[in-house]
């Protein structure tokens, strides 16, 4: 490897390219992923996220909010639908000959659980999307903020790597386009559907057996 690289990011991504090497041996070939930056797609969920600053407006908060919630394109109901589909191919493997020991449906039950909890959080986004029109565009006295921790974990790959993208605010979009097409994708007539009970909560998983309830894991 060079000892000298033009930016940060680039000696980075070298390093990680070289333990990859390493790790796989010679013969077989490195295959990167292609990772388009957040300002390059802003309708992706790094690019939503980028659009997500301190300083949008309630509105290109909402609007976001929609884009990432919409029925049929939707991040979260296609991961939603992602885990569904795992847990759909673990059903057809599943093996009930020893009451006492069936570790395919104590998969199966973690991925409905996890189904649930993925409509449930789509639910809260439903509601929560009021709440974010109604609060104020102008920042509150810092005081107010100490008392309640940040959730972000993670930065963008952008700030990662160091890219040299510059993340657009969400100002640059347009809010009431972006609530237009987030209605599209949300309104019934823009496709088909999956029909839904009645009430939006998931049949839960039956109970496992008592000798086959998985262990919690330590947090």
């Amino acid at each position: 490897m060079p000892e000298f690289y033009p930016s940060i990011g680039d000696a980075v991504g070298a390093a990680m390219q070289h333990n990859i090497r390493l790790a796989h041996g010679p013969d077989k070939p490195l295959q990167v992923r292609h990772l388009p930056s957040a300002s390059a797609d802003p309708y992706s969920v790094p690019g939503m996220i980028a659009r997500l600053t301190d300083d949008a407006t309630p509105d290109e908060v909402v609007g976001i909010i929609e884009e990432v919630n919409g029925a049929l394109v939707g991040a979260l109901p296609q991961l939603t639908e992602l885990v569904a589909a795992a847990a759909d191919w673990t059903r057809v493997r599943l093996a009930f000959d020893d009451p006492h020991h069936s570790p395919a449906f104590e998969t199966w039950a973690r991925l409905a659980a996890a189904h649930g909890l993925l409509r449930d959080v789509q639910e809260q986004l439903d509601i929560a999307e009021d709440g974010i029109a109604a609060c104020p565009a102008a920042h509150t006295d810092p005081r107010h903020h100490e008392t309640v921790n940040v959730l972000r974990t993670r930065e963008l790959l952008d700030d990662v790597l160091g890219t040299g993208t510059v993340p657009v605010p969400a100002s640059a979009w347009d809010p009431e386009a972006d609530r237009k097409r987030a209605a599209r994708t949300s309104s019934p007539q823009a496709g088909p559907r999956q029909p839904s009970s009645p009430t939006s909560t998931p049949p839960t998983a039956p109970p496992l057996p008592p000798t086959a309830r998985p262990a919690r894991r330590p947090r």
